[in-house]
Protein backbone atom coordinates (compact mmCIF):
# COMPACT_ATOMS: atom_id res chain seq x y z
CA UNK A 1 0.00 0.00 0.00
CA UNK A 2 1.33 3.14 -0.78
CA UNK A 3 0.38 6.85 0.40
CA UNK A 4 0.62 10.22 -1.49
CA UNK A 5 1.87 12.91 0.77
CA UNK A 6 1.94 16.17 -0.32
CA UNK A 7 5.31 17.49 1.60
CA UNK A 8 4.59 21.38 0.72
CA UNK A 9 1.01 22.30 1.82
CA UNK A 10 0.35 23.53 5.38
CA UNK A 11 1.11 25.84 8.20
CA UNK A 12 3.92 23.90 9.25
CA UNK A 13 5.03 22.10 6.08
CA UNK A 14 7.16 20.99 4.89
CA UNK A 15 9.07 20.11 8.28
CA UNK A 16 5.93 18.77 10.18
CA UNK A 17 4.68 17.01 7.02
CA UNK A 18 8.37 15.39 6.53
CA UNK A 19 8.42 14.20 9.94
CA UNK A 20 4.75 13.26 10.40
CA UNK A 21 5.77 11.05 6.78
CA UNK A 22 8.86 9.60 9.01
CA UNK A 23 7.04 8.26 11.80
CA UNK A 24 3.94 6.88 9.83
CA UNK A 25 6.35 4.56 7.35
CA UNK A 26 8.02 3.49 11.29
CA UNK A 27 4.38 2.98 12.69
CA UNK A 28 2.28 1.31 9.80
CA UNK A 29 2.76 -1.34 7.06
CA UNK A 30 2.79 0.94 4.24
CA UNK A 31 5.18 2.65 1.83
CA UNK A 32 5.05 6.55 1.83
CA UNK A 33 5.60 9.00 -1.76
CA UNK A 34 6.46 12.95 -0.19
CA UNK A 35 5.92 15.34 -3.00
CA UNK A 36 7.58 18.24 -3.37
CA UNK A 37 10.75 20.05 -3.73
CA UNK A 38 13.23 17.64 -3.25
CA UNK A 39 16.23 19.86 -2.16
CA UNK A 40 14.42 21.45 0.30
CA UNK A 41 13.27 18.32 1.86
CA UNK A 42 16.30 16.68 1.58
CA UNK A 43 18.30 19.17 3.41
CA UNK A 44 15.04 19.56 5.92
CA UNK A 45 15.59 15.64 6.54
CA UNK A 46 18.84 15.92 7.05
CA UNK A 47 19.01 19.07 9.61
CA UNK A 48 16.34 17.48 11.49
CA UNK A 49 17.86 13.86 11.48
CA UNK A 50 15.33 12.27 10.01
CA UNK A 51 15.66 9.42 7.93
CA UNK A 52 14.09 9.54 4.34
CA UNK A 53 16.38 7.38 2.08
CA UNK A 54 14.80 4.35 3.34
CA UNK A 55 13.01 1.85 0.73
CA UNK A 56 9.64 2.54 2.26
CA UNK A 57 10.35 6.47 1.48
CA UNK A 58 10.52 7.60 -1.72
CA UNK A 59 10.78 11.13 -3.25
CA UNK A 60 8.94 13.32 -5.70
CA UNK A 61 9.85 16.57 -7.36
CA UNK A 62 7.24 19.52 -7.71
CA UNK A 63 8.09 23.04 -8.80
CA UNK A 64 5.58 25.11 -6.77
CA UNK A 65 3.24 25.02 -4.18
CA UNK A 66 -0.51 26.07 -3.78
CA UNK A 67 -0.56 28.57 -0.79
CA UNK A 68 -4.00 29.32 0.93
CA UNK A 69 -4.42 32.19 -0.73
CA UNK A 70 -4.29 30.43 -4.53
CA UNK A 71 -7.81 30.42 -6.29
CA UNK A 72 -8.99 26.70 -6.42
CA UNK A 73 -8.97 26.48 -9.77
CA UNK A 74 -4.98 27.17 -9.44
CA UNK A 75 -4.51 23.49 -8.89
CA UNK A 76 -5.77 22.53 -12.73
CA UNK A 77 -4.34 25.76 -14.58
CA UNK A 78 -1.40 28.23 -13.20
CA UNK A 79 0.12 25.94 -10.92
CA UNK A 80 -0.85 22.49 -12.42
CA UNK A 81 2.92 21.79 -11.65
CA UNK A 82 2.39 22.19 -7.51
CA UNK A 83 3.06 19.50 -5.00
CA UNK A 84 -1.11 19.04 -4.60
CA UNK A 85 -1.33 18.68 -8.39
CA UNK A 86 1.32 15.98 -9.00
CA UNK A 87 0.15 14.08 -6.39
CA UNK A 88 -3.64 14.31 -7.34
CA UNK A 89 -2.11 13.24 -10.72
CA UNK A 90 -0.36 10.33 -9.42
CA UNK A 91 -3.62 8.77 -7.73
CA UNK A 92 -5.49 9.12 -10.33
CA UNK A 93 -3.10 7.61 -12.67
CA UNK A 94 -3.14 4.45 -10.35
CA UNK A 95 0.70 5.52 -8.85
CA UNK A 96 -0.86 5.20 -4.83
CA UNK A 97 -3.56 4.21 -2.78
CA UNK A 98 -4.08 7.15 -1.38
CA UNK A 99 -3.75 11.15 -1.04
CA UNK A 100 -2.94 13.63 1.94
CA UNK A 101 -2.70 16.86 2.12
CA UNK A 102 -3.30 19.54 5.00
CA UNK A 103 -3.36 22.18 1.72
CA UNK A 104 -5.78 24.53 0.56
CA UNK A 105 -9.41 23.28 0.90
CA UNK A 106 -10.69 24.69 -2.36
CA UNK A 107 -7.94 23.43 -4.48
CA UNK A 108 -7.76 20.09 -3.07
CA UNK A 109 -11.35 20.11 -3.05
CA UNK A 110 -11.32 21.28 -6.97
CA UNK A 111 -8.57 18.94 -7.88
CA UNK A 112 -10.15 15.86 -6.46
CA UNK A 113 -13.28 16.39 -8.33
CA UNK A 114 -11.60 17.45 -11.94
CA UNK A 115 -8.36 15.13 -11.93
CA UNK A 116 -9.13 11.99 -9.72
CA UNK A 117 -13.37 12.46 -10.63
CA UNK A 118 -16.02 11.75 -8.61
CA UNK A 119 -17.73 8.08 -7.92
CA UNK A 120 -20.31 7.80 -11.23
CA UNK A 121 -23.72 9.02 -10.29
CA UNK A 122 -22.06 11.09 -6.88
CA UNK A 123 -23.33 14.23 -7.11
CA UNK A 124 -20.98 16.37 -4.77
CA UNK A 125 -18.77 15.25 -2.75
CA UNK A 126 -18.23 16.69 1.00
CA UNK A 127 -15.76 16.71 3.53
CA UNK A 128 -16.65 14.56 6.33
CA UNK A 129 -15.47 15.27 9.80
CA UNK A 130 -15.34 13.54 12.93
CA UNK A 131 -16.60 15.21 15.45
CA UNK A 132 -15.45 14.61 19.02
CA UNK A 133 -19.02 14.99 20.91
CA UNK A 134 -20.73 12.62 23.55
CA UNK A 135 -20.61 9.75 20.68
CA UNK A 136 -18.34 9.62 17.29
CA UNK A 137 -20.44 12.43 15.24
CA UNK A 138 -19.41 12.87 11.17
CA UNK A 139 -20.48 15.59 10.10
CA UNK A 140 -20.65 16.47 6.24
CA UNK A 141 -20.23 18.99 4.29
CA UNK A 142 -17.75 20.52 6.30
CA UNK A 143 -16.63 23.45 3.97
CA UNK A 144 -16.20 21.55 0.38
CA UNK A 145 -19.99 22.93 -1.01
CA UNK A 146 -21.40 26.23 0.09
CA UNK A 147 -25.05 25.61 -1.12
CA UNK A 148 -26.79 21.81 -1.90
CA UNK A 149 -29.98 20.32 -3.54
CA UNK A 150 -31.96 18.45 -1.98
CA UNK A 151 -31.01 15.18 -3.54
CA UNK A 152 -27.11 15.95 -2.12
CA UNK A 153 -27.99 16.35 1.11
CA UNK A 154 -29.66 12.73 1.14
CA UNK A 155 -26.53 11.50 -0.65
CA UNK A 156 -24.81 12.73 1.74
CA UNK A 157 -26.73 11.08 4.48
CA UNK A 158 -26.26 8.00 2.27
CA UNK A 159 -22.42 8.36 2.27
CA UNK A 160 -22.23 8.87 5.55
CA UNK A 161 -24.47 6.24 6.90
CA UNK A 162 -21.70 3.77 4.84
CA UNK A 163 -18.60 5.50 6.47
CA UNK A 164 -19.93 5.51 9.57
CA UNK A 165 -21.16 1.85 9.84
CA UNK A 166 -17.66 0.21 8.27
CA UNK A 167 -15.27 2.79 10.30
CA UNK A 168 -17.09 2.52 13.57
CA UNK A 169 -19.10 -0.65 13.17
CA UNK A 170 -22.44 0.96 14.17
CA UNK A 171 -25.36 -1.24 12.60
CA UNK A 172 -27.99 1.31 11.69
CA UNK A 173 -26.38 4.98 12.05
CA UNK A 174 -28.73 7.86 13.06
CA UNK A 175 -28.89 10.86 10.60
CA UNK A 176 -29.69 14.20 12.01
CA UNK A 177 -30.00 17.50 9.78
CA UNK A 178 -28.74 20.47 11.01
CA UNK A 179 -31.51 23.41 11.97
CA UNK A 180 -32.74 25.80 13.73
CA UNK A 181 -35.27 23.58 15.52
CA UNK A 182 -36.91 20.70 16.21
CA UNK A 183 -39.96 20.38 13.96
CA UNK A 184 -40.20 19.21 10.76
CA UNK A 185 -41.85 22.53 9.45
CA UNK A 186 -38.69 24.93 10.75
CA UNK A 187 -35.80 26.01 8.88
CA UNK A 188 -35.94 27.27 5.16
CA UNK A 189 -38.12 25.66 2.41
CA UNK A 190 -34.95 23.79 1.27
CA UNK A 191 -34.48 22.37 4.40
CA UNK A 192 -38.57 21.13 4.60
CA UNK A 193 -37.98 19.30 1.39
CA UNK A 194 -35.06 17.94 2.66
CA UNK A 195 -36.43 16.70 5.85
CA UNK A 196 -39.45 15.02 3.88
CA UNK A 197 -36.92 13.14 1.33
CA UNK A 198 -34.76 11.59 4.47
CA UNK A 199 -37.78 10.48 6.16
CA UNK A 200 -38.96 8.59 3.32
CA UNK A 201 -35.15 7.08 2.17
CA UNK A 202 -35.52 3.44 3.74
CA UNK A 203 -31.86 3.63 2.96
CA UNK A 204 -31.25 5.91 5.92
CA UNK A 205 -32.27 5.68 9.66
CA UNK A 206 -33.59 9.37 9.93
CA UNK A 207 -33.83 10.72 13.43
CA UNK A 208 -35.00 14.54 12.33
CA UNK A 209 -33.70 17.71 12.87
CA UNK A 210 -31.02 18.48 15.26
CA UNK A 211 -30.61 22.37 17.21
CA UNK A 212 -26.99 22.88 17.31
CA UNK A 213 -27.24 22.94 21.44
CA UNK A 214 -27.80 19.75 20.99
CA UNK A 215 -24.60 18.57 19.26
CA UNK A 216 -22.15 18.34 22.32
CA UNK A 217 -24.45 15.48 23.49
CA UNK A 218 -23.94 13.12 21.05
CA UNK A 219 -27.43 13.08 19.83
CA UNK A 220 -27.13 11.21 16.39
CA UNK A 221 -24.49 9.52 14.11
CA UNK A 222 -24.13 11.82 10.99
CA UNK A 223 -24.93 15.29 10.89
CA UNK A 224 -25.57 16.42 7.03
CA UNK A 225 -25.94 20.17 6.47
CA UNK A 226 -24.26 22.31 3.75
CA UNK A 227 -20.23 23.72 3.49
CA UNK A 228 -20.64 26.55 4.31
CA UNK A 229 -22.65 26.02 7.94
CA UNK A 230 -20.89 23.04 8.35
CA UNK A 231 -17.36 24.91 8.24
CA UNK A 232 -18.75 27.07 10.66
CA UNK A 233 -19.55 24.90 13.27
CA UNK A 234 -16.44 23.07 12.74
CA UNK A 235 -14.09 26.19 13.56
CA UNK A 236 -16.44 27.32 16.79
CA UNK A 237 -15.83 24.08 18.11
CA UNK A 238 -12.55 24.04 17.92
CA UNK A 239 -12.19 27.76 19.30
CA UNK A 240 -14.33 26.95 21.76
CA UNK A 241 -12.48 24.31 23.02
CA UNK A 242 -9.62 26.00 22.87
CA UNK A 243 -10.74 29.02 24.74
CA UNK A 244 -12.65 26.02 27.50
CA UNK A 245 -9.21 24.39 27.78
CA UNK A 246 -7.43 27.91 28.43
CA UNK A 247 -9.71 29.29 30.89
CA UNK A 248 -9.23 25.97 32.99
CA UNK A 249 -5.73 26.04 32.59
CA UNK A 250 -5.87 29.75 34.25
CA UNK A 251 -8.44 28.44 36.97
CA UNK A 252 -5.64 25.70 38.29
CA UNK A 253 -2.51 28.17 38.26
CA UNK A 254 -4.44 31.18 39.84
CA UNK A 255 -2.74 30.31 43.37
CA UNK A 256 -1.18 27.72 44.95
CA UNK A 257 -3.69 25.42 46.10
CA UNK A 258 -5.18 25.53 42.77
CA UNK A 259 -1.65 24.62 41.60
CA UNK A 260 -1.44 21.46 43.98
CA UNK A 261 -4.95 20.54 43.08
CA UNK A 262 -4.14 20.61 39.29
CA UNK A 263 -1.45 17.76 40.12
CA UNK A 264 -4.55 15.11 40.71
CA UNK A 265 -6.71 16.13 37.35
CA UNK A 266 -3.54 16.44 35.48
CA UNK A 267 -4.36 12.97 33.53
CA UNK A 268 -8.07 13.59 33.00
CA UNK A 269 -7.25 16.84 31.61
CA UNK A 270 -4.85 15.64 29.03
CA UNK A 271 -7.16 12.99 28.22
CA UNK A 272 -9.85 15.86 27.69
CA UNK A 273 -7.65 17.91 25.57
CA UNK A 274 -6.56 15.01 23.62
CA UNK A 275 -10.35 13.67 22.92
CA UNK A 276 -10.85 17.76 21.33
CA UNK A 277 -7.62 17.52 19.03
CA UNK A 278 -7.63 17.84 15.24
CA UNK A 279 -4.30 15.70 15.88
CA UNK A 280 -5.83 12.49 16.88
CA UNK A 281 -8.29 12.31 13.99
CA UNK A 282 -5.88 13.36 11.55
CA UNK A 283 -7.74 14.48 8.76
CA UNK A 284 -11.35 13.80 7.06
CA UNK A 285 -11.71 12.18 3.81
CA UNK A 286 -13.29 13.81 0.51
CA UNK A 287 -16.79 11.11 0.87
CA UNK A 288 -17.82 10.82 -2.88
CA UNK A 289 -14.00 10.64 -4.45
CA UNK A 290 -13.23 7.59 -6.44
CA UNK A 291 -10.01 7.33 -4.94
CA UNK A 292 -9.28 7.77 -1.28
CA UNK A 293 -8.35 11.81 -0.64
CA UNK A 294 -7.90 12.99 3.21
CA UNK A 295 -7.34 16.35 3.54
CA UNK A 296 -5.42 17.30 6.78
CA UNK A 297 -5.99 20.32 8.81
CA UNK A 298 -3.94 23.23 7.73
CA UNK A 299 -2.18 23.54 11.09
CA UNK A 300 -1.26 20.18 11.08
CA UNK A 301 1.93 18.66 13.40
CA UNK A 302 4.07 15.73 12.86
CA UNK A 303 1.29 13.62 14.85
CA UNK A 304 -1.85 14.85 13.05
CA UNK A 305 -0.07 13.59 9.70
CA UNK A 306 0.74 10.07 11.09
CA UNK A 307 -3.01 10.23 11.95
CA UNK A 308 -3.56 11.26 8.80
CA UNK A 309 -1.93 8.36 6.98
CA UNK A 310 -3.62 6.08 9.54
CA UNK A 311 -6.77 7.27 8.64
CA UNK A 312 -6.09 6.63 4.78
CA UNK A 313 -5.05 2.90 5.47
CA UNK A 314 -8.10 2.49 7.08
CA UNK A 315 -9.97 4.19 4.66
CA UNK A 316 -9.07 2.10 1.83
CA UNK A 317 -9.02 -1.21 3.62
CA UNK A 318 -12.67 -0.77 4.40
CA UNK A 319 -13.58 -0.12 0.99
CA UNK A 320 -15.72 2.36 1.28
CA UNK A 321 -15.60 3.82 -1.79
CA UNK A 322 -16.89 0.43 -3.49
CA UNK A 323 -19.79 0.58 -0.97
CA UNK A 324 -20.42 4.37 -2.57
CA UNK A 325 -20.44 2.85 -5.91
CA UNK A 326 -22.63 0.04 -5.41
CA UNK A 327 -25.53 2.34 -3.86
CA UNK A 328 -25.29 5.20 -6.79
CA UNK A 329 -24.68 3.17 -9.81
CA UNK A 330 -23.96 -0.66 -9.18
CA UNK A 331 -19.90 -1.07 -9.29
CA UNK A 332 -18.49 2.51 -11.42
CA UNK A 333 -15.97 4.11 -9.81
CA UNK A 334 -15.13 6.98 -12.62
CA UNK A 335 -17.51 9.78 -13.31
Amino acid sequence: MRILIDAMSGDHAPLEIIHGAVMAASAYDCEITLIGDEDTILNLASEHNLEINRSNIQLVHSSSIISMEDAPLSVVREKSDSSMAVGLKMLAAGEGDAFVSAGNTGALYAGSTLIVRRIKGVKKAAIATIMPFGRPMLMLDCGANVELAPEAYVQLAQMGTIYMRSIFGIPSPEVGLLNIGEERTKGTKLLVDVYNMLEQDPTINFKGNIEGKELPYGVCDVLVTDGFTGNIVLKLTEGCSSFLMQKIKDVFYSNFLTKASALFVKKGMTKLKNEFSASQYGGAPLLGISRPVIKAHGSSDAEAIKNAVRQAIGYINTGIIYEIARLTVGDELGE
